[in-house]
C-alpha cells in the first residue's frame, strides 16, 4: 500500500488536501479534505487508469452547482419536509435550503466544510483516510454538536469500505451517505451500463420530491432493476416524465452478503457492487447536468454518470415505519457503505 497528502486547491481561503492509497494492485483513492468528497477512484486499464467517478479541477468547481457532486452527506441525506420534525415530544425546525424543505442536511452540512484528516497505514492490507469534523447545533440548526468521522478504507481486495462513525452531546438524527456518481464505462455517457437492484419497489414521490409514504411497485415497469437492466432503454422509457430520467428511491432488501446493487459496463468488463444493511438507494441519473458544470470529463451534460447513494429511506423522522435514524447522546453510531470493484 502507498499512501501520500498534498495541497490541492485553495477554496475560502482555506486549504483543501487531498489524501491519496493505491493498493498493491494500482488500484487508487483520493479523497479531498472539503466535503469529505471521493475525488478519483481509479483502475488500472490497458490504456492508463480509468476513474470510475465523477470529478472536477477546482473545489469551486464542485459547490457552484446543486448536485453534490461525490461529496459527502449528512447530518441527513434526502429531503426532510419543511424542515421540520418531532423528535422525543418536541417539534424541531431545521434550516431550509431548497424551498421551504431541508435537503441532505441543509446549508450547512457535511459537504459545506474542510474536514480534518489522517491517514492511518498500520496495517500492510489496507490503508484508511480518517476524516473528523464536528458540526455545532448553533451553526447547522440540528439538536445537539455531532461529532462526525468518515473513513475511507481501501484494501487489496480492491474494496473501498465508507465508514460513517457519529455521537452527539443532544438527541438527533444522523443518516448519512456519499453523493458518488459512477460511470463505469469508456463512453462519456451511461446509457450502455446496466444496473441491478436488490429491490421490489421505490417511494412515491409528490412534485417536491417529497415522501407521501406511499410505495410503488417496481415489476413491469422502467423502474425494475431487479434482474439487471440497461439503463439506456430504462432512461428511454421515463422520457414522458419532468424529469426524463431517475431521481428515485428504492426500498432495497440488502442481500446475504449485504449487496444492495451492481452497476456493470459489459463492453469493458467493468463493474461496482454496493454493499449496505441499510433499507434504501437513491438513484440519479444525472438528468439535468447542465453545460456550464467543468467536469474533469468534460462540459456537464445528462446521463452523465449516475448517483447510487446508500442510506436509510429519506424523511423516515416523519415516517417512523421507514427506520430509525435517532441518535442518542452519549451514542456512538456507525453505518458502512462498500463497493466492491471488478475491473
Amino acid at each position: 500500500m502507498q499512501t501520500a497528502t498534498k495541497h490541492w486547491d485553495t477554496y475560502q481561503n482555506e486549504a483543501v488536501t487531498e489524501y491519496t492509497i493505491e493498493n498493491d494492485h494500482g488500484v487508487k483513492l483520493a479523497i479531498l479534505s472539503w466535503g469529505a468528497t471521493l475525488h478519483q477512484l481509479t483502475v488500472p486499464t490497458d490504456k492508463g487508469d480509468k476513474n470510475l467517478v465523477l470529478s472536477y479541477h477546482k473545489m469551486a468547481d464542485y459547490l457552484d452547482n446543486p448536485f453534490y457532486v461525490c461529496m459527502g452527506i449528512g447530518r441527513t441525506a434526502g429531503r426532510i419536509t419543511r424542515g421540520t420534525f418531532d423528535l422525543d415530544g418536541q417539534t424541531i425546525h431545521v434550516d431550509p435550503n431548497e424551498g421551504q424543505n431541508t435537503l441532505h442536511g441543509g446549508p450547512h452540512g457535511f459537504n459545506t466544510v474542510n474536514w480534518a484528516g489522517d491517514l492511518d497505514t498500520t496495517d500492510p492490507n489496507k490503508a484508511r483516510i480518517i476524516l473528523t469534523h464536528t458540526f455545532k447545533g448553533a451553526d447547522d440548526s440540528f439538536p445537539g454538536d455531532l461529532t462526525a468521522r468518515m473513513i475511507y478504507t481501501l484494501d487489496n481486495h480492491d474494496r473501498i469500505t465508507l465508514t460513517f462513525e457519529g455521537n452527539s452531546t443532544a438527541l438527533t438524527l444522523f443518516n448519512p451517505t456519499l453523493h458518488v456518481y459512477f460511470n463505469v464505462g469508456d463512453d462519456q455517457l451511461i446509457a450502455g451500463q446496466t444496473l441491478q437492484i436488490n429491490s421490489q419497489e421505490h417511494l412515491d414521490l409528490d412534485s417536491e420530491k417529497l415522501p407521501t409514504g406511499q410505495m410503488v411497485a417496481n415489476a413491469g415497469t422502467p423502474y425494475d432493476f431487479a434482474d439487471g437492466q440497461n439503463l439506456g432503454k430504462a432512461i428511454r422509457g421515463l422520457q414522458d416524465i419532468p424529469e426524463k430520467g431517475f431521481d428515485d428511491v428504492y426500498h432495497v432488501t440488502p442481500g446475504a452478503d449485504d449487496t444492495i446493487a451492481k452497476l456493470s459496463d459489459p463492453q469493458s468488463g467493468r463493474a461496482v457492487t454496493i454493499k449496505s444493511k441499510r433499507n434504501a438507494l437513491v438513484v440519479f441519473t444525472a438528468n439535468s447536468f447542465t453545460s456550464n458544470m467543468k467536469l474533469a470529463t468534460g462540459a456537464g451534460q445528462p446521463y452523465m454518470g449516475v448517483a447510487l447513494e446508500a442510506q436509510t429511506l429519506p424523511d423516515s423522522q416523519n415516517f417512523p415505519e421507514f427506520g430509525d435514524v435517532k441518535l442518542a447522546p452519549g451514542e456512538t453510531k456507525q453505518y458502512e457503505i462498500t463497493y466492491d470493484l471488478t475491473y
